[in-house]
């Protein structure tokens, strides 16, 4: 028992600093975003809450300048302000920020806030231990590979939730008449809207696939439900 003490110990850290994190996130958000109600989305929006079955989505935005969709650990859904200077600007659609409201939703139907604080917990204790352990065999540099170890592990696992939330998207989308067609409109030109780095950063550090990636992700779904062609 003694000897899991330092594991047990590093796991309950990791675990406090993702409620610090969560209690953190959700202290900003509180204090700039509103719920939002905009004339242009509301049609979508009615059409994603008749197909998932429930009387309406709450939609609340985010007062800060960066284009982003978000998902909060207690469930809301947040546009950013940025994302509707973009509608105002004709760069984006309605449609396509109701491609951006699935996904967020799919990231709160797959529990992926739950499955982050597990995530995050584990890395933690990761970098902590390959920390002690590499800076005892390389010393000056052990610290650094053990960061860059538990980073990468965490984008890889970050870009599987938003491949999975793409996916539930897809589907909602399309059980919603609106189909893929937004959604992958929206990810021709993400990088640009964003000012995400794209395909000139390494992929195995990112934290979401690249917009290319996602698109032919969302193809081969496509490819994959369409009906077999009959004899």
């Amino acid at each position: 028992m003694i000897k899991l003490l330092p594991l047990l110990a590093l796991i309950a850290y990791g675990f406090a600093m993702w409620r610090f994190s969560a209690w953190q996130l959700g202290r900003e958000l509180n204090a700039r975003s509103r719920p939002l109600t905009d004339a242009r989305l509301a049609p979508v929006l009615a059409r994603l809450a008749r197909a998932i079955g429930v009387p309406r989505i709450p939609l609340h935005l985010y007062e800060i300048d960066p284009v982003n969709g978000l998902a909060a650990p207690d469930g809301r859904v947040f546009l950013t302000r940025g994302f509707l200077h973009a509608l105002d600007r004709g760069q984006v659609t309605p449609e396509e920020l109701g491609a951006v409201v699935a996904h967020e939703l799919g990231h709160v139907a797959l529990g992926h806030s739950r499955r982050r604080m597990i995530d995050f917990t584990g890395q933690n204790a990761l970098r902590m231990v390959l920390a002690t352990v590499l800076g005892r065999f390389l010393p000056g540099i052990g610290v650094w590979i053990a960061n860059l170890a538990a980073s990468a592990l965490a984008a890889r696992l970050s870009r599987q939730d938003e491949y999975e939330a793409d996916a539930w998207a897809s589907a909602l989308l399309v059980k919603a008449g609106i189909g893929t067609a937004p959604q992958k409109a929206l990810f021709a030109r993400l990088d640009r809207l964003t000012g995400a780095p794209g395909a000139t950063a390494p992929a195995w550090i990112l934290s979401h696939p690249k917009s290319t990636d996602r698109i032919a992700a969302i193809e081969a779904l496509e490819a994959r439900w369409r009906p077999a062609p009959r004899d």
